[in-house]
């Protein structure tokens, strides 16, 4: 399975999405600083992901989510009350 994820910094409220085909792995790579791009941000918490079977559509999902505002937007829509939660 591949996933499209979106993480949110405990430490500022910053969303991230990515994809990958190890969730898990992933996770606790962006939490123990080990990518560049969200290691300042860390820690992170789930805030939701989708999976898919093909890595094609994960990513052309990803791009859709990071380039497309539309997009982004409706899921932050769908969202409302998990991005309201704080832990």
């Amino acid at each position: 399975m591949y996933y499209v994820y979106i993480i949110r910094s405990k430490k500022n409220g910053q969303l991230y999405i990515g994809q990958t085909e190890d969730l898990r792995r992933r996770f606790i790579e962006h939490n123990q600083g080990l990518n560049k791009s969200t290691k300042s941000y860390s820690p992170y918490e789930l805030i939701y992901y989708e999976a898919y079977k093909s890595a094609r559509d994960a990513i052309a999902r990803e791009r859709q989510l990071k380039h497309f505002k539309q997009g982004y937007t409706r899921l932050k829509e769908r969202l409302v009350y998990s991005l309201e939660e704080q832990s």
